[in-house]
């Protein structure tokens, strides 16, 4: 990658509640100046281009060859197309999580920035919490782990299931926990606002025997987030919300701190794109975390999963 001089111009596309943050934090890099946003809202853009004296645009095509830089941070089903447009002008991009819906899509944002030596890395932010902690600095894999991460309905994504939505912040976590593939999914799920899923339950098999357990839903009555860990020599519980740690194992745990994880990663973004290096989330584990989370829907869908397991086992 050609590390860029001068100042770099940022675009955001999508201004709701993360595209306001990632708009912010750019506006705090140094090197970085907010150039413009695009979101169809005219009210948004008003606000915007008051705020930070910036251009605004309805149209996300109209940033194009405008920016060094850019958030994606549309609704999930638009990832794609908007993620591939930008890399072919030539920008930079982080995307907000999922990368894509499909994984052809995903491959295809893969090679366009490889190919022409761009940085493309996705906001899985809780990476930036969990990694704070410790955990992930330990090599050896867990036996098992469990997840769970439930709200109430807000009507936000809903162009997505709620394994595209939340459990795939779990899924990213529990591929840098468990490595090695997927040998069976066991899945169910139900949908309450559409045709897309609000809650889910699975157990995911890998190939050395580790289990993992996560439950994902946007229609319960309160908004629980935890993940515990079973290691042969104890377990490690921790609890998202209140911030504890309950650990039996010997292994040493940070406090978790909560400082900011969405800054933490448009800062990051900005210094690869600057000093060159790797990203801290490449597109390739995020890629990880889709295929997973899409085997995960048609399992919930289909008449039985242990055929579904089957079949991904002899692939």
């Amino acid at each position: 990658m050609v590390k860029p001089s001068g100042v770099l111009r940022a675009g955001v596309v999508g201004t709701g509640a993360f595209g306001r943050h990632h708009a912010a934090k750019y506006t705090q890099a140094d090197g970085v100046r907010l150039a413009a946003i695009a979101d169809p809202n005219a009210e948004t853009r008003h606000t915007m281009a008051a705020q930070h004296g910036i251009e605004t645009f309805s149209n996300w095509r109209d940033l194009l060859g405008k920016v060094d830089l850019v958030s994606v941070c549309s609704p999930a089903v638009t990832h794609a197309p908007i993620v591939r447009a930008f890399l072919e002008s030539g920008a930079h991009v982080l995307v907000e999580k999922p990368i894509a819906t499909t994984l052809a899509e995903a491959d295809e944002l893969i090679e366009i920035a490889e190919d022409r030596s761009l940085v493309l890395t996705v906001g899985h932010q809780e990476r930036f919490v969990f990694a704070r902690s410790g955990l992930l600095d330990y090599a050896d894999t867990p036996l098992d782990v469990s997840c769970w991460r439930t709200g109430p309905w807000t009507g936000r994504s809903a162009d997505v299931s709620v394994v595209l939505d939340l459990m795939i912040h779990d899924l990213d976590l529990v591929h840098r926990l468990i490595p090695g593939n997927v040998v069976s999914v066991d899945a169910s799920g139900r949908a309450e606002h559409g045709s897309k899923a609000d809650e889910v339950t699975t157990t995911i098999t890998f190939e050395n025997g580790s289990q993992a357990h996560l439950h994902a839903s946007r229609i319960a009555h309160s908004r629980k987030r935890g993940m515990s860990v079973t290691y042969p020599d104890g377990a490690i519980e921790i609890d998202f919300m209140t911030r504890e740690i309950s650990n039996t194992s010997r292994r040493t745990l940070d406090d978790l701190r909560f400082d900011d994880p969405l800054g933490e990663s448009v800062m990051a973004f900005v210094r690869t794109v600057r000093d060159g290096g790797a990203v801290f989330v490449r597109p390739e584990e995020a890629r990880h975390a889709l295929e997973t989370a899409l085997t995960i829907e048609s399992a919930a869908r289909a008449p039985s999963w242990r055929r579904l397991g089957q079949q991904i086992a002899a692939a």
